[in-house]
């Protein structure tokens, strides 16, 4: 007897689509500094093209939102988008803007220094999303980020919290958010640099992680996932304060191993595994990332990531034991829940 195939979970990005432009080096250059380099390259990526791409790949059903000039960087990534089996209907190829372009450093250590000129991804408009509306109400997850307007992101917030569909917000490029926009934010994940931005707290260690996640759950984010890198994810919830590590890999490039993350995170929750079952899964997919050069082209495949957290050992924890940051550590419970929070339906600017 067939058995019938598990339906790939409905994700929706909303976000940027650029043409990365990577020069390896030895080191980052200082400022008024120029270094030769090597190795030059060009990919795709932008935070929202990585995140549509990595969902798709980890095995979501997905469609993005997204703006792109008329010009052949906007028609190649279009290409790629749908070379990925993504639903690309919602891309608007702009007629006056160019595509958004990121000129990339990447040292021998893996990591990077990226300058970003966003074109048409500064005009992603409330309109856009607005057009998609029935899209974003059949969604299982709303996945978004900071590389486009913030009007739009609190637009789609909006819509996606009155059809009661959970969002997902990864607050980078860093910036100061609102209140209204974090109350219908039903996850949210910074890495220590943004969350030091949104908080004023130093993420130094497991002590302040917590202290810094408990300010964001206090302003109206259901769960707050923050990420470390190499170190893992540390999850706060309503009944969860637990550290999640990460994978011992030798990184080549670290560029969108956060897209990778949030992408992975989406689809792992769409399929109602538990909210550290998808947080693991999405530690897995980002650890693969950081093996390859590039952002969409490091974004593994769903059989690279289960095989990863197949292989022995798998939940070793990348950790010193002598840095600060333990697993399980004084005061933090390791507690899984069964799904993740969404926001109560509201209106704009109303506490959930």
């Amino acid at each position: 007897m067939k058995t019938k195939p598990i339906a790939k979970p409905r994700i929706l990005v909303v976000g940027s689509s650029n043409t990365d432009m990577i020069i390896k080096l030895d080191r980052i250059p200082q400022p008024g500094e120029t270094i030769l380099g090597g190795e030059f390259v060009t990919a795709a990526g932008g935070k929202g093209a990585n995140q549509a791409v990595a969902a798709a790949r980890a095995g979501g059903d997905v469609t993005f939102i997204a703006r792109v000039g008329r010009d052949m960087f906007g028609e190649k990534a279009v290409t790629g988008f749908v070379q990925d089996g993504i639903h690309a209907q919602y891309v608007t190829r702009d007629p006056a803007a160019p595509s958004g372009v990121a000129l990339i450093f990447v040292a021998k250590d893996g990591e990077n220094s990226i300058a970003v000129a966003s074109g048409a991804n500064g005009l992603l408009s409330t309109a856009d999303v607005k057009n998609a509306k029935r899209c974003i109400a059949g969604a299982r997850a709303v996945v978004m980020q900071l590389e486009t307007p913030q009007a739009t992101v609190q637009a789609a917030a909006e819509l996606a919290c009155r059809a009661k569909v959970p969002v997902i917000l990864n607050p980078a490029p860093a910036r100061k958010l609102p209140g209204k926009l974090l109350m219908l934010v039903s996850i949210l994940t910074p890495n220590e640099t943004e969350a030091e931005l949104l908080t004023g707290i130093a993420v130094r260690n497991e002590e302040s992680a917590v202290r810094a996640a408990e300010a964001l759950l206090a302003r109206g984010v259901a769960t707050v996932i923050i990420t470390l890198g190499a170190r893992g994810a540390f999850v706060a919830a309503a009944s969860t304060r637990e550290l999640i590590p990460g994978f011992q890999v030798k990184p080549v490039d670290t560029t969108g191993a956060g897209d990778v993350f949030n992408g992975a995170l989406a689809v792992a929750l769409g399929e109602g595994r538990t909210l550290i079952e998808a947080v693991r899964f999405a530690n897995a997919a980002a650890a693969i990332s950081v093996t390859r050069l590039g952002a969409q082209p490091s974004a593994p495949a769903r059989n690279e990531i289960e095989a990863l957290l197949a292989s022995p050992g798998a939940f070793a924890p990348a950790l010193s034991p002598d840095d600060g940051w333990g697993v399980g550590g004084p005061g933090v419970q390791a507690i899984s829940l069964g799904g993740f929070g969404l926001p109560m339906e509201t209106t704009a600017g109303e506490k959930p």
